[in-house]
């Protein structure tokens, strides 16, 4: 943390956001979570680690059909789909996805990173055809950055990632539109920094509040178990220099991330963090405690639409800064999630976007 002081302002107008990584779930879970982000977020890039996993031009059609009739009457929210990269994927699958504006990305995971990535991609030089393809279409490339390996402590497998695999592969697609997602550590900070310019990251709101020490305080705390997980208070420290910069490459990806509570209570526990009800209000939180509060709207609702080539968005949200007493659990049918913040109070509350 910075030595600024928090400000004064009591409203806070900005443009609508956008949320540029995002986990929806399916059936009953993504009715349950959209709603929560179309409050705050005018669009979002879906993620595509379904199971089965969004391949293919018609399955992502299909999600993205599910994904509207899902909204609730009144909400205005536009789905940006992406394709899950396999070994054996189809370099014509994702140009023609690309073509007719179904895909706006595709999506690396290696295989066994995090959830439902088991049919990731084993090694970069298997779809070396298909990154071939999106550098001449211009398709942008988001990256689950760490290496996934036994011999490699989980806390390092980022940096290790940085250097093994995603310079390599920058320097052998020079012109590669890539998105490091969710950057955990310093070493992405720079990495990113002393990249090109088609190379930027998003930032979660948790993994700005939050490091490894959240896990175990006063005993394992699950809700606090995502992947890549947080590290060290340092790494927590350059993310949020980086998030309050002002440099575009940074902007606004919450990486929200439902399970139900008793899943992530169990004895091998899901990873991820379920920010959707407060993601705003978090990052508001420490763009406040940062001194930066007039440096928000630009990361989260400028510069991603910069890096993706899209429009800003037209209409805005206001953030008030009043108490906001976050639930412990949110129900929903026969669903108890547990939400980012859980049991606190906040000092910013989002209105809700208008209806359309």
């Amino acid at each position: 943390m910075t030595n600024r002081k928090p400000q004064t302002t009591s409203l806070l107008n900005i443009r609508e956001p956008d949320d540029w990584h995002l986990h929806l779930r399916d059936e009953v879970m993504l009715s349950f979570a959209l709603d929560f982000t179309a409050r705050q977020f005018a669009r979002a890039i879906v993620m595509p680690n379904l199971v089965p996993p969004v391949t293919t031009v018609s399955v992502a059609e299909a999600y993205r059909k599910r994904i509207l009739a899902a909204l609730p009457e009144g909400r205005n929210f536009k789905p940006l789909m992406t394709a899950y990269l396999t070994d054996e994927i189809s370099p014509d699958e994702i140009a023609l996805g690309f073509e007719n504006k179904v895909f706006t990305a595709c999506k690396l995971y290696p295989a066994g990173a995090t959830t439902n990535s088991a049919a990731g991609v084993t090694d970069v030089g298997r779809i070396r055809k298909v990154l071939e393809r999106m550098q001449t279409i211009g398709m942008p490339l988001l990256v689950h950055g760490e290496v996934v390996s036994s011999k490699i402590d989980v806390f390092d497998r980022e940096a290790v990632f940085l250097e093994t695999v995603l310079e390599p592969m920058l320097n052998d697609f020079p012109e590669l539109k890539v998105v490091l997602e969710h950057i955990t550590t310093a070493d992405s900070v720079q990495f990113v920094q002393d990249a090109r310019a088609s190379v930027a990251a998003t930032i979660t709101a948790h993994h700005l509040r939050i490091d490894r020490n959240a896990m175990f305080d006063g005993g394992l705390r699950p809700h606090a178990y995502c992947l890549p997980v947080a590290k060290r208070r340092f790494h927590r420290a350059a993310l949020r220099k980086a998030a309050i910069s002002g440099n575009p490459k940074f902007f606004l990806g919450t990486d929200s991330a439902p399970h139900q509570k008793h899943d992530k209570e169990s004895s091998c526990g899901c990873a991820g963090i379920f920010s959707a009800p407060v993601a705003l209000e978090s990052y508001a939180l420490t763009f406040d405690e940062e001194g930066a509060l007039d440096r928000l709207e630009a990361f989260a609702s400028e510069f991603g639409p910069l890096f993706y080539g899209l429009p800003l968005n037209e209409g805005t949200i206001t953030l008030q800064r009043t108490d906001f007493a976050v639930p412990q659990t949110i129900t929903h049918d026969n669903l108890s999630v547990v939400p980012f913040h859980a049991g606190e109070t906040l000092r910013w509350k989002a209105s809700e976007r208008a209806a359309r």
